[in-house]
């Protein structure tokens, strides 16, 4: 899921702009997204439609799995 994850992010804005961390249990997964300050506009998206779009197309390819997958989107510090 973090290679989908990587993948998207990469096709919005350039690979030396973000991190992504990813903190798994039994039952959750969390995706995070660091991402530097001038670039967060730019992958949150108009309306954070382009971070929804992200997190929809994470939950539809983790149907087939048994875990909770949630993806958050911060500032790089």
């Amino acid at each position: 899921m973090r290679d989908l994850v990587d993948y998207l992010v990469k096709q919005i804005i350039d690979e030396e702009s973000y991190e992504i961390v990813m903190l798994e249990d039994d039952t959750n997964v969390e995706i995070k997204v660091f991402v530097d300050k001038d670039k967060i506009a730019k992958l949150i998206g108009k309306f954070g439609r382009t971070a929804k779009a992200i997190r929809i197309l994470v939950k539809a390819a983790a149907q087939n799995s048994d875990k909770h997958y949630e993806v958050s989107i911060e500032e790089k510090k």
